[in-house]
Order: structure tokens, then sequence, then C-alpha cells
């Protein structure tokens, strides 16, 4: 038994050391998932600035085919008047050349600020997208080095997770299983030693014949409070 529990426990240790390296890089997520947000929020900026020059671009086109249609609409109107006969037609359809003329020169000024826009729009893009290209430039030392510490932190989860089933192999099947059940559950191990006649996670009594049975090595013994496994230390030699 005490063999069994000594290959439980130098598992326990490798299940440990894969622990604190998956932990490591846990840490460095955050970091990562920090600078994605800046560039996330510049890219997003970039984009709204791009929407608006094709915004104020449709704009334009919309206030162009205006005038256009405006235009031709007061040719008509001129062609018609060389053929009136009647003052009173003349009269309405000067009129309504005249009430034209204002809303085309009302059209032509608002084309002309339309440009303005366009042009407007055209430099807030420029600048979103110069401010992104210097984000991603400032990160870039940033990000090689959480990169590095990524990749060295996962060669060494590699190494861990080999020695764990390495490891392993040398715990009996049945008591692996429990062993990796028991490490399903919410206590950070699934092995700890008898203390003071306690268990070593919650610290709640063992059973006195339960204790003996610990402390002679006769069995790996489940706590009835955590479900966790409980030895004795001194058993081990």
């Amino acid at each position: 038994m005490v063999a069994d529990l000594n290959a439980l426990l130098e598992l326990q240790e490798k299940d440990r050391a894969i622990q604190a390296v998956q932990a490591e890089l846990a840490r460095l997520e955050p970091e990562v998932a920090a600078l994605d947000h800046e560039v996330a929020e510049a890219e997003g900026r970039l984009a709204a600035a791009r929407t608006g020059i094709v915004e104020a671009g449709d704009r334009r086109q919309e206030i162009e085919q205006k005038i256009e249609n405006f235009k031709s609409m007061q040719e008509r109107k001129r062609q018609r008047l060389e053929w009136v006969r009647g003052a009173k037609e003349a009269s309405t359809l000067m009129a309504e050349l005249e009430l034209g003329r204002g809303v085309l020169a009302k059209e032509e000024a608002e084309w002309i600020r339309s440009a303005d826009r366009v042009q407007e729009a055209e430099l807030q893009a420029a600048e979103a997208e110069r401010l992104l290209q210097e984000l991603k430039e400032s990160q870039a030392a940033g990000r090689e080095e959480i990169a590095a510490k990524q990749a060295d932190a996962a060669e060494r989860l590699r190494a861990a997770q080999a020695a764990r089933e390495q490891a392993a192999r040398h715990v009996p099947r049945p008591l692996r299983m429990r062993y990796d059940r028991i490490r399903q559950g919410r206590a950070p191990l699934a092995v700890y030693p008898l203390h003071a006649g306690a268990c070593g996670h919650c610290y709640t009594a063992v059973p006195m014949h339960r204790r003996q049975e610990i402390q002679n090595s006769t069995e790996l013994v489940m706590c009835e409070a955590c479900g966790v496994l409980v030895y004795d230390p001194d058993a081990r030699t």
C-alpha cells in the first residue's frame, strides 16, 4: 500500500506542476485580451470613419442626382415657355422657373458643402488608420514578450503532461480512476495528509477506527465530509 501511496502522491505532484503552468498561461490571457480590446476599439473607430466616407459620398451622389433632375425639369419648362401663347400660362411657367432656380441654387450650395463633408470624412478615416497603425506598433514589443512567455509555458506544459503520463503508469488503475474522479470535485487536490486526527483539507475529524486504518497503511480512506483521500504522512517511510 505504501508503494501505491507514494506513486499516487508522485502523480499528484505532476498534476500540481501542470496546474502551475496552466495558471501561468491563464494569467497571460487578460494581458492579451486587453491588447486585443485596444485594437478592436481602434478598428471600430476606423470602420466608423470609413462608413462615414461612404455615407457622405452617397449623400453627395444623391444631391447630384437631385440637381440633374431639377435641371431637366427646368429645361422642359423653358421649352414649354417658348410655345406658350397665353399670358396666364406663361406667367405661371415663369414663376415655376424662378422657384426652380431658387431650389436649384440651394441644392448646388448643399452639393458644395457635401464635398467638404466627404473630405472631412476622408481625413477622419486617415487619422483613424494612422492611430491604429501606431497602436499596433506600440503593442508589438509587448505582444512579442507575451508570445515568448506563452511559447515557453506551452513547452513546459507539454513536458509536465508527459511526466504526468509516465507517473500515472505506476498507479494501479482502480486507484487512479478513483483519484481522477476526486480531482473533478471542488478540492484543489485529491490526496491530503492526516493532520492531528483530522482531514488535511477540510479539518473534519476522522473516526478512530478509520484513523487506525490510515495509520496502519492498510487503506486510503476517503474523508466523509469533503470526499478527498486521506493518508498518514508517517506511513510513507
